[in-house]
């Protein structure tokens, strides 16, 4: 029996094994990676106290942070799964592929994952000017003209951020009809380097050899409107056509929001269920960033330490 199980290893989960392991909580730490979406990033470069760091040696980071406090208090599982979690008397089942834990807690951390583009270009420009995190990669682009895919509240926040760097920002949309806040639409729009395009389906994102033709990187994308296509030059494509939170394997168990994010209460991350909280991408919280995250999930620790030495 554990006193807490830790699911995932971004972030919000590490922080969390961090501070489990500084409070000598006996804990199962499962993970099927270290770094959660930023290693996809070339740079990351708002993490706190770390002024640039790739996606990789973040994740790396991460995990010697934790191993280097686990001792003989948190047991950490790389490559497992979870796929079901239910509660009996009180207690916690958390069922991967090839084993089970019990728990009198749970700590649920395992974020999110991007919504891709499904076209031509896509898959071999990842990484390659194709990029997810604005505050993360705005930086690379700066005096650079980039793009944004989407309509929502985190694509016109996407565009704001990168109108501080970017020499122009042109916003494609699906629809003819923006999903974000008005005042938002109207603020970022109103900025003379910013441009947007309704009703616009993409086509294709074009690239051009660098470094004597070893790489190839994105110089262009191609999108539809009224049956005529055209083909804007952009090194950088920043995608905000939404979240899957990873969240299927507790549905059962844990009332959803239509998002499929986990409810949690701002003021110490717990969920409904009594014995459960949640941090980071999987939740309902309002924004969703690295800093954020583990600072949620201290939040958590801090409450299920006093959980679980006043029940």
């Amino acid at each position: 029996m554990y006193d807490l199980a830790i699911i995932g290893g971004g972030p919000a989960g590490v922080a969390g094994g961090v501070y489990a392991a500084r409070k000598r909580l006996k804990t199962i730490f499962i993970t099927e990676s270290f770094g959660g979406q930023s290693t996809e990033s070339s740079g990351v470069e708002n993490w706190i106290g770390t002024k640039k760091i790739s996606g990789l040696d973040f994740g790396k980071a991460l995990e010697e942070h934790l191993r280097s406090y686990t001792g003989d208090s948190v047991e950490v599982k790389v490559g497992a799964r979870v796929t079901n979690i239910s509660k009996s008397e009180g207690d916690f089942k958390i069922v991967t592929a090839d084993n089970f834990y019990t728990a009198k807690t749970v700590l649920i951390t395992t974020g999110s994952t991007r919504k891709k583009l499904g076209i031509p270009g896509a898959k071999e420009f990842e990484n390659k000017g194709i990029t997810y995190c604005a505050s993360c990669d705005g930086p690379l682009f700066a005096n650079q003209d980039v793009a944004v895919i989407g309509g929502g509240n985190a694509a016109f926040e996407t565009a704001a951020q990168l109108l501080a760097y970017a020499k122009s920002v042109t916003l494609i949309n699906r629809s003819e009809k923006f999903r974000a806040d008005e005042i938002t639409v109207q603020k970022v729009l109103s900025h003379p380097n910013m441009k947007a395009v309704k009703g616009a389906v993409l086509k294709e994102i074009k690239g051009d050899p660098r470094q004597g033709g070893a790489s190839q990187f994105v110089s262009s994308l191609v999108y539809e409107k009224e049956g005529i296509e055209k083909e804007i030059p952009v090194t950088g494509v920043f995608v905000e056509i939404g979240l899957v939170p990873t969240t299927d394997f507790v549905k059962e168990l844990i009332p959803l929001n239509k998002y499929s994010q986990i409810p949690v209460d701002p003021r110490t991350q717990r969920t409904e269920v009594d014995g459960i909280w949640a941090a980071g991408d999987s939740t309902d919280g309002l924004y969703h960033q690295n800093n954020i995250a583990a600072g949620d999930a201290i939040k958590a620790l801090e409450n299920i330490y006093l959980y679980l030495h006043t029940k």
